[in-house]
């Protein structure tokens, strides 16, 4: 579910930076172009936060 709302998000921040940066600098705006480009984004930061993350010791029950 994490990672829904991670691709969601990364959506639509995609789709406003896009806009707004293609409106400053006089280029078009291109909805296939801009949500691709969010959504491979999207996929390396669940990637980065994967390999960030500590895996969990866990406990040894034999002493």
């Amino acid at each position: 579910m994490k990672n829904l709302i991670v691709l969601l998000w990364s959506l639509i921040l995609g789709q406003v930076v896009g806009y707004i940066g293609g409106a400053l600098t006089g280029g078009t705006y291109d909805f296939v172009q801009v949500t691709t480009i969010s959504l491979i984004c999207g996929v390396i930061i669940m990637l980065l936060g994967e390999a960030a993350l500590p895996k969990k010791q866990k406990k040894s029950a034999a002493k």
